[in-house]
């Protein structure tokens, strides 16, 4: 949730639309990663207040990390106490990017007496997704998980956002991961008590590097729109701005480069003579040298790229790798952290 987008969290922009909203307090469900939240936020942010519900028990801290997930169900039912019971509250998936109206949302919920309501977003190819099967009265019929476009029912997928009443809670066993997508939603649309939201706006997740890549898109185009310069960026004579890009704070941009359109550079970036970034994302403290082209790609952090490289779209580039003068990445190429390549990769593969 902290990871950047538009050089700012991903939680930032979803806290800055659900003040937006007027929603008034927040809870973040961050468990053993708590610190780095409190450090950032506090008790109160964007003009609302913020709870942390963490798993205090240190015994857990020894698990393997897939015996500490809770899933959806485990973390809304330890926030139990944080949430209380008098009124109906919205769970969101801390992996989305998304303008909704939260507060229609909540209206559509309390006014058709829903047990839960799914926010509904629609898309060109569900089969990634959980498809629903929708009612003429908004009701959901069944999911379809992960679908063929033949096998899909419509093209609404579930958009991680929910409404639920609280007596929800009491559905939720406490005692071992519960995933209220697959245990919970299923019983409510079988008694018909689970209805559907369908909302306009922008949508992503970031589950992989193309969608990252997508919400860094989005978020340029809708909320930047133009170039924005963070403090203390340094342009030398003929080095161009194409928005919407966004560059970090002490970024140095040598003669005849060009940055954009939809390109984030992070703060600390140096890039040299006639570069080429487009629809990139170079993370902070990074060295793009002379003359390189880094189209649809991401640049970890302090890695440096070497001059005249050429890294093509899709590629990713791990933290602190070197990529040697003069080498071409071609499409789809990973380069894991640390990792130094000496010669050109003309298939996609990951070097490790």
């Amino acid at each position: 949730m902290l990871f950047p987008v538009a050089n700012t969290p991903l939680l930032d922009w979803t806290l800055k639309e659900l003040a937006k909203n007027n929603v008034k307090e927040t809870i973040l469900a961050v468990n053993y990663m708590a610190d780095p939240f409190i450090e950032r936020y506090g008790g109160k942010a964007y003009g609302m207040k913020i709870f942390y519900s963490r798993d205090l028990d240190p015994a857990r801290e020894t698990l393997p990390p897939l015996q500490r997930f809770v899933g959806t169900g485990g973390a809304v039912r330890r926030a139990e106490k944080l949430i209380g019971r008098k009124r109906s509250f919205l769970v969101l998936n801390g992996d989305i990017l998304t303008n909704m109206n939260y507060t229609a949302l909540m209206e559509k919920h309390e006014a058709s007496g829903a047990s839960a309501t799914i926010a509904l977003r629609a898309v060109e190819d569900p089969s990634r997704y959980g498809v629903v099967e929708q009612t003429g009265d908004g009701r959901i019929a069944r999911f379809v998980e992960k679908p063929t476009r033949e096998e899909a029912p419509s093209n609404l997928i579930n958009a991680g956002v929910y409404a639920l009443n609280p007596w929800i809670l009491d559905q939720i066993p406490d005692e071992r991961p519960v995933s209220i997508e697959h245990e919970i939603f299923p019983k409510l649309a079988e008694e018909g008590s689970l209805y559907g939201f369908k909302f306009q706006g922008y949508w992503t997740d970031i589950g992989d590097p193309h969608d990252y890549l997508e919400a860094n898109q989005l978020l340029l185009d809708m909320e930047i729109q133009k170039e924005k310069l963070g403090r203390n960026a340094v342009l030398e004579s003929e080095a161009e701005l194409v928005a919407p890009c966004i560059i970090g704070e002490n970024v140095t941009m040598r003669s005849r480069s060009k940055i954009g359109p939809h390109a984030t550079i992070g703060k600390d970036v140096i890039v040299g003579k006639g570069v080429l970034v487009e629809n990139s994302i170079i993370f902070p403290r990074s060295i793009i040298s002379d003359s390189a082209y880094v189209k649809g790609a991401i640049i970890g952090q302090a890695s440096w790229i070497g001059k005249g490289v050429r890294i093509e779209p899709g590629c990713l580039v791990g933290d602190h790798a070197v990529i040697l003068n003069n080498v071409t990445l071609t499409r789809g190429v990973s380069v894991c952290p640390f990792k130094k390549v000496r010669e050109s990769v003309l298939t996609p593969k990951c070097l490790m």
